[in-house]
């Protein structure tokens, strides 16, 4: 993972208020990663329901479906 040490060593040499910026824009973008992700399940699931093989699920397994993606 050469790249990924060449970027951590390039941040470090930000002053500390890049490095805040930097980390700012990298949860924004996780974030909206993690939207576009949720919203492309949702419509499989609406898609699956829709054709009729979705199947019924307890809270407890939706919950731990959850946790296991998140």
């Amino acid at each position: 993972m050469a790249i990924f040490s060449d970027v951590v060593d390039a941040a470090d040499r930000l002053s500390t208020e890049e490095q805040e910026e930097l980390l700012e824009i990298l949860r924004r973008r996780l974030t909206e990663r993690r939207r576009a992700q949720l919203v492309r399940e949702v419509e499989e699931a609406r898609a699956e329901f829709a054709a009729g093989r979705a199947s019924a699920l307890s809270v407890d397994e939706i919950m731990d479906e959850v946790s296991r993606d998140a």
